[in-house]
């Protein structure tokens, strides 16, 4: 896990420099630069390394012996022994003992970036293509590791963060107001966007090539996230459990392959105890550390829960807990760095989680992806019951109904009954294709509406979604929701959260179940089986997957109810610091009314958590970012020598 930064055309190693310190975090083990200004334009390679496969001979930026290729690349190809052979069979030679990196050169050259398809991992990569006089980028399928760019008049700037790209003189800094709104409506800023107007991050499952005597750019999308309702696999249950529970057999050994140690995420819930029990098939337990993160506010703390699954398997396992004086105290910097800005509080615990597993590992295996591809989230639940209320209930009874659940009295626990009711008829407020965002964004349509000043509807805050829902191939709404959750909620807003979480202390974080043959098996499994229906109210979520590691998991986390990784936010936020109204002008929001919601939360007369940490998490990361590019370039000389 590492970070570059980059540009072609005008600016020197003093800019690469500059650019290269913002993400040192990223790498604290190596850097390294290549400069050739021989071409159409001028280019600029710059990397971090943290060292975790082949230490000694993974050195970037890498290129082939003859010179024509050079890369920067963060991230892991866990296929890349695989491929490798089969390169060598096609009569390339390696230099490396072996580095993921040298077989995505070789890969390029062999392939061209028809290689992408090929790759089973997560990365994001510019290779320098000299004899074609470009360069080429790509971003992993899911976008787990990040790559933010800026079209400028002379040339192109990029990096693994937005906050890089922005140090490079050439890219202003303004806001990007659609962005902006957007991030209130679905609690993440779906690609291409970023907050700042002048930048943009390349989407996941696309690749991106810059001709550098046109300087032209243009994007293709490789790969995209869809169920498949015509190529079920053979057999039925029996058999599809057996296969994935293989799969995933297979995705966990591929990411314990490291030359540092490698930890584990433990939370006693299935997705986590699941990656442990596989890989304790291939390891003694006793060897693996396993952590968790634990809350003072029990109906939060899942701890207990991690560890008994702790000495189910034996592992050397421990515990921290985050309170408020804790998190209170983390907030500025964390939030403060964001520069691609999340409204999932969960941030908190999940950057003490790896911070404290980076104390004994530099790798950690996590269970990221498990609810969505497997219908695991309480939202899933409510598809059958929403779909018979909005062909049933009017819309003066659903306000109705609305005023009521208004004045319910407000709980603090986690996923009360009142916030849950409150949150399902906001949602049912609209048609079917708007549910999953509305139920999970942090703010209404009426309230991003007010905060912003304009008239807006769902479908211009929605349209994303809206058109992912009308183009799948599947008229399910189960599977119709599990695209969403995995385009959207996964890839702009969970994977980021745990690339800044973890990345920000230097620890890389792997995650089986986005392994891309069990994620191809998955989306041919038909939605009854992942969400099996069980009266009006839902069903049983994670079904095939329950089934599957039946063998391997004890009963009591088979039939867990889930949890998940929530912190205490709503009792929190009436003793956090309120950002600065004048942040509120620069943004273009209306501060007073934000003011007064604050007020009306504090005060227990409302619960506006969603919205007042959406706006604590953006003002604090704009401010952030203002004052990190903001500061004395670097020197040349501290980014390393040349490759």
């Amino acid at each position: 896990m590492c970070g570059f930064a980059g540009f072609a055309g005008p600016g020197g190693e003093r800019d690469l420099a500059t650019m290269t310190s913002i993400i040192r975090h990223r790498g604290p083990d190596d850097d390294g630069v290549h400069i050739d200004d021989s071409g159409a334009l001028p280019v600029h390679l710059g990397f971090r390394r943290l060292a975790i496969i082949d230490i000694e001979g993974g050195h970037q930026p890498m290129a082939t012996a003859e010179g024509d290729l050079v890369i920067v690349y963060n991230g892991e190809i866990y296929n890349a022994p695989d491929l490798r052979r089969a390169l060598e069979q096609a009569g390339h030679r390696f230099v490396t003992d072996h580095s993921d990196t040298e077989v995505l050169l070789h890969g390029y050259r062999e392939w061209g970036l028809d290689m992408l398809e090929r790759l089973n991992g997560m990365f994001a990569f510019c290779l320098y293509d000299r004899r074609g006089g470009r360069l080429v980028f790509g971003r992993d399928r899911f976008g787990k590791k990040p790559l933010f760019y800026a079209e400028t008049a002379d040339g192109l700037v990029f990096a693994s963060e937005a906050t890089a790209v922005l140090s490079h003189p050439s890219v202003p800094d303004g806001l990007d107001r659609t962005a902006l709104v957007k991030y209130f409506a679905y609690g993440f800023i779906p690609a291409p966007l970023t907050a700042h107007a002048a930048v943009r991050k390349l989407p996941g499952g696309c690749s991106m090539v810059y001709d550098l005597a046109s300087r032209r750019l243009s994007v293709s999308r490789y790969w995209e996230y869809r169920m498949v309702v015509d190529d079920r696999p053979p057999g039925g249950p029996d058999e599809w459990a057996e296969e994935l529970r293989e799969l995933l057999d297979r995705a966990v050994e591929r990411r314990m392959l490291s030359d540092v140690l490698v930890g584990f995420f433990l939370s006693g819930g299935i997705d986590s105890a699941a990656i442990v029990a596989l890989a304790a098939r291939h390891r003694d337990p006793a060897s693996m550390r396993t952590f968790t993160i634990g809350f003072d506010e029990p109906s939060f703390d899942e701890s207990g829960y991690a560890a008994d699954a702790a000495r189910h398997y034996g592992t050397d396992h421990a515990c921290r807990t985050l309170n408020l004086d804790t998190a209170a105290g983390m907030l500025p910097e964390l939030l403060g760095r964001l520069d691609d800005p999340i409204a999932d509080p969960s941030i908190l615990p999940t950057h003490l989680l790896s911070r404290f597993a980076r104390e004994r590992v530099t790798v950690a295996l996590t269970g990221d992806g498990g609810d969505e591809l497997f219908a695991g989230y309480d939202t899933f639940d409510a598809l059958r019951t929403a779909r018979l209320y909005h062909h049933a209930v009017p819309r003066p009874l659903h306000r109705l109904a609305e005023a009521v659940a208004h004045r319910l009295p407000r709980s603090d626990r986690n996923m009360s009954f009142d916030f849950k009711l409150r949150r399902a008829l906001r949602g049912l407020g609209h048609r079917p294709a708007h549910w999953m965002p509305s139920w999970l964004g942090p703010a209404s349509v009426e309230e991003v509406s007010r905060l912003f000043g304009a008239d807006l509807s769902a479908d211009d805050l929605y349209d994303e979604a809206d058109a992912l829902w009308r183009s799948g191939a599947s008229r399910h709404d189960v599977d119709r929701s599990i695209e969403f959750y995995g385009r959207f909620y996964l890839g702009e807003n969970l994977l980021i959260k745990a690339d800044r979480a973890s990345m920000f202390c230097s620890l890389e974080t792997r995650s089986p179940f986005l392994d891309r043959d069990l994620v191809a098996f998955v989306s041919r499994l038909p939605a009854s089986v992942k969400l099996q229906p069980n009266g009006l109210m839902g069903g049983t979520r994670k079904w095939i997957l329950k089934k599957a590691m039946a063998p391997l998991l004890p009963p009591a986390i088979l039939s867990r109810p889930k949890k998940g990784f929530g912190i205490p936010l709503s009792r929190w936020l009436r003793h956090l610091p309120q950002p600065p109204l004048e942040t509120a002008a620069r943004i273009g929001v209306d501060g007073k009314w934000l003011a007064a919601r604050w007020d009306e939360h504090r005060s227990g007369q409302a619960d506006h958590r969603g919205l007042l940490w959406a706006w604590t998490a953006l003002a604090t990361a704009l401010s952030g970012s203002r004052e990190r590019t903001g500061a004395d370039r670097v020197e040349p000389e501290t980014a390393g020598g040349a490759a």
